[in-house]
């Protein structure tokens, strides 16, 4: 972290779940921090008063492009997530989602930034033959959301081959933690289910629960962008899972959050997800620190309940 302190470095989507988390780890360390959202997802609560905050759409590129003025390294977060929303809204979720990219790319090269560091999703695998998941294997995504992740990982390395600029492009799994969204289309699953249980309601399971996810706690997702920002074993336009490397059913998830359990229809998504995370530990010097159970009993702390 030596490596970034009193260094400017800009977050996208800063006020948002993971963005903020960022924010505060880099400030802690002495980094100049700026962060660009349009607060469509983030709570200005999540802001750190440290942060130098700009209201910004990043779909809007004049706007946006002087505050990459003597970056270090920009950490791209902002996006319109959820595999759901970008179904129902695959038009706005593509101008979010590529079009921001791209302009973050684009303002980041003018802006001679050394390194940006893009919050990728496992949602570009889709549904595969084999488990766990590697970073070779051909993506397969089933979703507009998981698409445009995808499309944001290509222009990543095409900005490193030819702009000679160091893109790293990090597939997060299922990432939970203090913040995760609770409500709409933003909403993750255990941040529904803890919602649920501090209402007094049964946690709603789609289809048979029997579909597995690897959950990967936002500390560690954090602990993940520190490494790729200064990593000297880093060629450029390189894709690395972050995930737990373990995965746990829905069915087991509802039990360690406790509570009655309702079903409802099935929808679109892939059975399992399963990080391979040996390429991130190799190349990154990066693993998980926290375990699902430890996460949710510090979550079952947070809400209240026992």
């Amino acid at each position: 972290m030596e490596k970034l302190k009193n260094k400017k470095t800009v977050i996208t989507g800063g006020a948002g779940f993971i963005g903020s988390h960022i924010a505060e780890a880099l400030i802690e360390k002495g980094s100049e921090v700026h962060i660009i959202d349009d607060l469509s997802g983030g709570k200005e609560e999540n802001i750190p008063k440290e942060a130098i905050f700009h209201n910004l759409d990043i779909s809007d590129y004049d706007s946006i492009a002087p505050i990459f003025k003597d970056a270090e390294v920009v950490f791209h977060a902002a996006a319109l997530p959820r595999v759901q929303y970008s179904i129902e809204n695959p038009r706005e979720s593509n101008h979010a989602n590529v079009t921001g990219t791209v302009n973050i790319l684009t303002a980041s090269k003018e802006a001679g930034v050394k390194r940006v560091v893009y919050s990728a999703s496992s949602s570009a695998y889709g549904d595969q033959d084999a488990m766990p998941l590697t970073e070779d294997m051909p993506a397969n995504p089933k979703s507009p959301y998981g698409l445009q992740k995808y499309i944001g990982e290509l222009y990543c390395k095409v900005w490193s081959d030819i702009y000679d600029m160091t893109t790293v492009s990090l597939r997060y799994f299922n990432v939970y933690g203090p913040r995760m969204n609770q409500e709409g289309a933003y909403a993750l699953a255990i941040g529904k289910f803890f919602k649920q249980r501090s209402e007094g309601k049964p946690i709603t399971i789609t289809g048979d629960g029997t579909q597995t996810r690897d959950f990967t706690h936002v500390r560690d997702v954090v602990r993940a962008n520190i490494a790729a920002a200064i990593s000297e074993n880093i060629k450029g336009g390189e894709v690395f899972n972050i995930g737990a490397g373990r995965n746990f059913s829905i069915n087991d998830l509802a039990k360690l959050i406790g509570g009655p359990v309702e079903y409802i229809p099935a929808r679109l998504e892939p059975h399992d997800t399963l990080a391979d995370n040996s390429k991130a530990r190799n190349i990154l010097g990066w693993e998980p620190q926290i375990k699902l159970e430890d996460g949710i009993n510090e979550l079952k702390d947070i809400y209240n309940l026992k």
